[in-house]
Formats: structure tokens, C-alpha cells, sequence
């Protein structure tokens, strides 16, 4: 199983998600492509809910990094999974904010 719940975020032009179940395998591309549609619909992606998420496999955590370096904000609550996001974020992030990317990865 795998559900990923669009919310508009008001307070800055873009959308949140809230991501349940497993990104792994084709999840990981299904998620990616959600991205990327909303940005070519002019709503960056600025937070990613991984609370009910479940499992992350290794193409799964290269997209949440590849995300976050975008300027994505990643929550979890889990143990398992805000320890991911604590790796993940424990490095810095490559780019100025206001030139970060808009949630789309290649």
C-alpha cells in the first residue's frame, strides 16, 4: 500500500504531502512523479509527512536527500524513520534557499 495526501500550505506557495506506506520500489518513481507534476503545475513541494510511513528502501532515502536538498522539509516521528531524516539532514544542503530547486528531481 502506498497513498500520497496533497494539503495547499497557505502560508507559503506551494503544497505539503503527507505519505503513507512504503516508498519503496515503484513507490519511489510514483512519489517522484508526483513531484515533479506538481511543480509543473507551479506548486513547489515544500514538506513531506513520513509519519505513516512504514519502510524506506535505499532509492527511497536518495529521493527523500534529493528532495531535501531541494529545500523540502522531511518530518517523521517514527524511530526508524526520524533517524533516516536526521542522516539525511545532518549534512548540509548545496544550494543558497532562495535557489533551490521546486521539489522536482531528475
Amino acid at each position: 500500500m502506498f497513498k500520497i495526501t496533497e494539503e495547499q500550505d497557505p502560508t507559503e506557495q506551494g503544497c505539503s504531502l503527507t505519505v503513507e506506506g512504503r516508498l519503496a520500489g515503484p513507490w519511489v518513481e510514483e512519489l517522484r512523479t508526483y513531484c515533479r507534476r506538481a511543480c509543473e503545475n507551479r506548486q513547489r513541494c515544500t514538506r513531506i509527512d513520513l509519519n505513516g510511513v512504514s519502510f524506506i528502501d535505499e532509492d527511497g532515502k536518495l529521493l527523500l536527500s534529493q528532495l531535501w536538498q531541494q529545500g523540502v522539509e522531511l518530518r517523521a516521528s517514527g524511530c526508524l524513520t526520524r533517524c533516516l531524516v536526521e542522516d539525511i539532514t545532518k549534512v548540509g544542503r548545496t544550494e543558497p534557499a532562495d535557489q533551490r530547486g521546486n521539489g522536482m528531481t531528475s
